[in-house]
C-alpha cells in the first residue's frame, strides 16, 4: 500500500465525477492515502471537503504562484481556518506554502518579497498550530533553508514537514533532512535523462524519501508528450494518483529494493513526517503495517 503525499485532485483538469473515479482507480492500485494541498484561500474548503469525501487528508495555506493575488487579509483567514478545524484529524499541514524563483515575474523584487513575506508568515502560523508544511521547492532550495535556519536561530521550533518535487542538489538535501524534511519524489525522477535526480533518490538515506504524484501536474516519463508531439495535436499527458505505485516501482529498481520494500519504508516515513496521517492509515488500510 502506498501514499501519494501530493497530489491535487481539486484540479480543474478533472470534473466532479472524474474526481472520485480517479481516485478509485488510483485505490484499486493501492494508494491508501492521498494528501490534497490548498493553493489559495478559494479552495481551502474544496480541498476539505474531497478529503472528507474521499477518506483522504489535506493540507491549508497559500501557494507561492498565487500570493500575487493573495491579500494580506488572507493569512488572517488561514489562521482563523487552522484553528476552526484544529480538531479535524484530516488536516495533517500547512501547504502547499513556498518559494518559486522560476516564474520570471515572481523573481522581480517587489514579487520576491511578497513571496518570502508570506513563506515566513504561513511558517510561524505552522508552528502556533503545531503542523507541518508541505514546501515548494522550485530554484528556491537555500531561500526556503535560510528561512528554516533562522527561525531555529531564534529559538524557535522548526515545523518539519516536507520538500515537495525535491530536484535540488545533495548538499540542500541533507540540509533539508537534518531540518526535519522529508523529499518528495515522483514523476520527474522516471526521466531517465534526469541523471542527477536519479543518482539523488538511489544514493540518499531512504528515510528522507516519500513519493508522490503531484497529479495531474509533473507526468512520469510514460505519459509525458513532448512539444513537438503537442503541436501536433497530441495533448499532454494527464498525471494521476493511480500511477503512484509504478513510480514507486522505479525508485524501487534504483535502489535495488522489492516494490513491497518500498512501498513500506516510504509510507513509514510519510507517517512520520506527517503524524496526522497515522490515525488515517491505521483506517484506511486495516491490516497493513509500515515499517517501524
Amino acid at each position: 500500500m502506498w501514499i501519494d503525499t501530493h497530489c491535487h485532485l481539486d484540479a480543474p483538469e478533472w470534473s466532479d465525477d472524474e474526481r472520485l473515479a480517479v481516485r478509485a482507480q488510483a485505490r484499486v492500485a493501492g494508494v491508501g492515502l492521498c494528501v490534497f494541498p490548498a493553493v489559495a484561500r478559494t479552495n481551502w474548503d474544496a480541498v476539505r471537503a474531497l478529503a472528507h469525501r474521499t477518506g483522504d487528508a489535506y493540507a491549508l495555506g497559500i501557494h507561492p504562484l498565487y500570493v500575487p493575488q493573495a491579500l494580506d487579509t488572507d493569512l488572517d483567514a488561514l489562521d482563523q481556518a487552522l484553528s476552526r478545524h484544529r480538531d479535524d484529524p484530516r488536516l495533517v499541514a500547512v501547504g502547499e506554502i513556498g518559494l518559486d524563483f522560476f516564474v520570471p515575474e515572481l523573481c522581480e523584487p517587489a514579487a520576491r518579497q511578497r513571496q518570502l513575506d508570506f513563506y515566513q508568515a504561513q511558517l510561524r502560523l505552522a508552528q502556533r498550530h503545531g503542523l507541518p508544511v508541505l514546501l515548494h521547492v522550485r530554484r528556491s532550495a537555500d531561500a526556503l533553508l535560510q528561512g528554516l535556519r533562522a527561525m531555529r536561530q531564534r529559538g524557535q521550533p522548526v515545523p518539519g514537514g516536507l520538500a515537495h518535487a525535491f530536484s535540488g542538489s545533495e548538499a540542500q538535501a541533507h540540509a533539508f533532512v537534518a531540518l526535519g524534511f522529508g523529499l518528495g519524489l515522483g514523476g520527474a525522477m522516471t526521466f531517465e535523462a534526469a541523471r542527477r535526480l536519479r543518482a539523488l533518490a538511489r544514493d540518499l538515506p531512504l528515510e528522507a524519501l516519500v513519493l508522490e504524484t503531484d497529479a495531474p501536474d509533473i507526468p512520469p516519463q510514460w505519459l509525458y508528450v513532448t512539444a513537438a508531439e503537442r503541436a501536433a495535436g497530441r495533448p499532454q499527458g494527464r498525471n494521476a494518483p493511480a500511477e503512484l505505485p509504478r513510480i514507486g516501482a522505479v525508485l524501487a529498481a534504483l535502489r535495488g529494493l522489492t516494490d513491497a520494500a518500498l512501498a513500506q519504508a516510504t509510507t513509514a516515513n510519510a507517517l512520520r513526517l506527517l503524524p496526522r496521517l497515522q490515525g488515517l492509515w491505521a483506517a484506511a488500510t486495516p491490516g497493513a503495517e509500515a515499517a517501524p
